[in-house]
C-alpha cells in the first residue's frame, strides 16, 4: 500500500448502508481479541462470540411469516423466518464466524469460498468455490474477519450476485477505511456490518492496529 492514498477513518464513518457496532459488550470482547497475549483457543472462542453479536445485528431485518403452534396453555400464531438464508465464509479465516451464524440460525446454508491474497499484488485469487450455480434464498451473508484492501470481499459479492441472490450483506470483525470505502463504492446495494473500524493499512496491506492474521490466530499456525 506504499504510496496509495488512503481515506481517513472519519471520512467513512457515515457511508450509506454501513453499520459499525457501538455495543459496549462488542468493544469489551474486541479488546480481548486484539491482545497479542490471547492464545488460539480463547481467540477462536472470542471470534465466535463476536460473530454471534454481528449475526444478531446483521439479521435484524429478515423477513418473517406466520407459524401456528401449541403452547402448554393453548394455541397461538407465532412467527418464523421466511425463505432460505445462506452464509459464505471466506476460507479459512471465516470459519469461526460461520460457526457463530450456525449457532444463531441452526438451519442456515453454508457454502465455503476459498480466496487467497497475492502478497505481491494484494489481489484476491479464487482457489475453492462450493457455491451452486443457482440458489433460492432471501438473503446471503459473505463473512470474513478482516476487510483490508477489499479485494476478497468484492470478489465474494460478485460471485454471490452471479447466483441471482436478491439480497446480500457483508459481515466482518475489523475493517480498514480503504477497504470499507472500496467495497461500499463497488457494491452500493449491499449492507456492510462491522464490529470495529480501524485506522489504516500498512505497506503490506495489513490493518492497523488490527489483530494480526485472523486465520493463524484462530488455528494456531503462526
Amino acid at each position: 500500500m506504499a504510496g496509495v492514498p488512503q481515506p481517513k477513518r472519519e471520512e467513512v464513518l457515515n457511508l450509506p448502508r454501513v453499520h459499525i457496532s457501538s455495543h459496549p459488550v462488542m468493544a469489551h470482547k474486541m479488546t480481548a481479541l486484539r491482545d497479542k497475549n490471547t492464545q488460539p483457543p480463547e481467540f477462536y472462542r472470542l471470534v465466535k462470540e463476536i460473530g454471534a453479536l454481528l449475526a444478531y445485528e446483521a439479521t435484524v431485518s429478515l423477513a418473517l411469516e406466520p407459524f401456528p403452534i401449541e403452547t402448554p396453555m393453548g394455541p397461538m400464531v407465532g412467527q418464523r423466518l421466511a425463505g432460505g438464508i445462506g452464509v459464505t465464509p471466506i476460507l479459512r479465516a471465516g470459519l469461526g464466524l460461520a460457526e457463530a451464524f450456525r449457532e444463531v440460525i441452526p438451519d442456515i446454508q453454508v457454502w465455503h469460498l476459498g480466496l487467497r491474497r497475492d502478497e505481491n499484488t494484494l489481489q484476491a485469487m479464487e482457489y475453492y468455490n462450493q457455491l451452486p450455480h443457482k440458489v433460492d434464498l432471501q438473503v446471503a451473508y459473505a463473512i470474513d474477519p478482516m476487510l483490508a484492501t477489499g479485494g476478497s470481499a468484492i470478489d465474494a459479492i460478485n460471485i454471490l450476485k452471479l447466483r441471482g441472490i436478491p439480497r446480500i450483506s457483508y459481515v466482518c470483525i475489523i475493517a480498514a477505511p480503504y477497504g470499507l470505502l472500496k467495497l461500499s463504492q463497488t457494491h452500493p446495494d449491499i449492507d456492510i456490518y462491522v464490529a470495529a473500524l480501524d485506522d489504516s493499512l500498512n505497506d503490506r496491506g495489513y490493518i492497523l492496529p488490527g489483530l494480526g492474521d485472523a486465520g493463524d490466530r484462530q488455528f494456531g499456525t503462526f
